[in-house]
């Protein structure tokens, strides 16, 4: 029988170490205020133009590595440096990686001021942009950010189980941001033409792809 100490990375007792840093936090701060997922995207440039021309960026998880933890570390520095969501009082993250090789983290915010039900829509979007003040970011989110579309869209979807979506899509449309009876925020996404926008984007059902207008039901949460 082998037992690794906590010296060797990775190692049951190395992690938990982490483990025990973490309630430290907790047992001192409270509950973190921000709990952010930031995922490697292949499409993007630094990792493109670094590949070969018959490459694709899963032949190179050196590159999707190395791009990913200089923009993860440039995310960190903007938050906790540049303290855009406001002065950070901790912080943590760890770094995983999906079925298909992409790194993603997990990064978690304490902040000196806690955020007030009034805050969360200037931190928070569940929403598309508007394509007129911001036709880049209406851009990023509608390539990103929109999950399925499922049921009535694409019912083999992966996440329908007995005709429903797993991960309860599409959202209710709603006007304000609510609190929840689980204590989960209900977030502000409003209906066309009374405040909110569409967007037509093209998604592959089976073996063809479509051209659909979708709204902010199928928005995932994400920071402008």
């Amino acid at each position: 029988m082998v037992i690794l100490p906590s010296s060797v990375t990775g190692s049951p007792r190395h992690m938990h170490e982490y483990t025990l840093d973490a309630m430290t936090f907790v047992r001192n701060y409270g509950r973190p205020d921000l709990f952010i997922t930031f995922t490697c995207n292949p499409a993007w440039s630094e990792i493109k133009e670094t590949l070969l021309d018959e490459q694709k960026p899963t032949d190179r998880h050196d590159i999707l590595a190395r791009v990913f933890k200089r923009k993860l570390a440039k995310m960190i520095e903007v938050i906790t440096k540049s303290q855009i969501f406001g002065e950070t009082r901790c912080w943590m993250y760890n770094i995983e990686w999906q079925k298909r090789g992409l790194p993603h983290s997990h990064i978690l915010i304490w902040l000196k001021n806690k955020i007030k039900p009034t805050d969360v829509d200037s931190i928070i979007s569940a929403e598309i942009p508007n394509p007129q003040e911001d036709p880049l970011l209406f851009d990023i989110v509608t390539k990103n950010m929109i999950y399925g579309p499922c049921g009535g869209f694409n019912s083999i979807s992966p996440c329908m189980i007995e005709g429903k979506c797993s991960k309860k899509f599409p959202r209710r449309l709603i006007q304000e941001t609510q609190s929840s009876e689980d204590g989960y925020p209900l977030y502000r996404r409003r209906k066309p033409g009374d405040g909110g926008y569409t967007a037509k984007i093209k998604k592959l059902n089976g073996n063809i792809w479509q051209e659909i207008i979708i709204d902010n039901r199928w928005v995932v949460l994400c920071s402008h």
